[in-house]
């Protein structure tokens, strides 16, 4: 599978919009885990690691930041503020996120449990893994 932007239902209602996620009508996976991730100083950078196994999809609840993927050969950006667009990353992609806006707020929801041994913290080992 490919990295690509799933775009939520979006119930417009004069009170406020409503949006959300079902398996399998909406995700490609089962949750086992939520997480998210906000208060972020500017000019952090967060994530910078790829996993063996898990499958994630990030959605900017809040602000906006940039989601920069790296399958091995090149890099792609995608620009994340639209509470109602999550961003499914296959396993195997490094992945970073920056420039987030101030209050912004990104909801991970991923595949698997938090397990440290399926991260892959070191570049140049994700690309010779990925590229074998």
């Amino acid at each position: 599978m490919t990295c690509r932007i799933i775009e939520f239902p979006k119930i417009h209602d004069p009170r406020g919009n409503l949006s959300f996620f079902e398996f399998p009508n909406q995700l490609p996976f089962e949750i086992a885990r939520t997480y998210w991730i906000y208060d972020v100083p500017g000019g952090e950078i967060r994530g910078s690691h790829a996993f063996k196994e898990q499958q994630e999809i990030v959605i900017a609840i809040s602000g906006s930041f940039d989601v920069i993927l790296h399958d091995g050969e090149k890099e792609t950006k995608f620009s994340l503020n639209r509470s109602y667009y999550g961003l499914y990353i296959p396993k195997m992609y490094w992945r970073r996120l920056e420039n987030f806006s101030t209050n912004s707020l990104a909801l991970i929801i991923s595949n698997k449990g938090y397990d440290e041994s399926d991260y892959l913290r070191d570049f140049e080992e994700f690309k010779k893994l990925k590229n074998v």
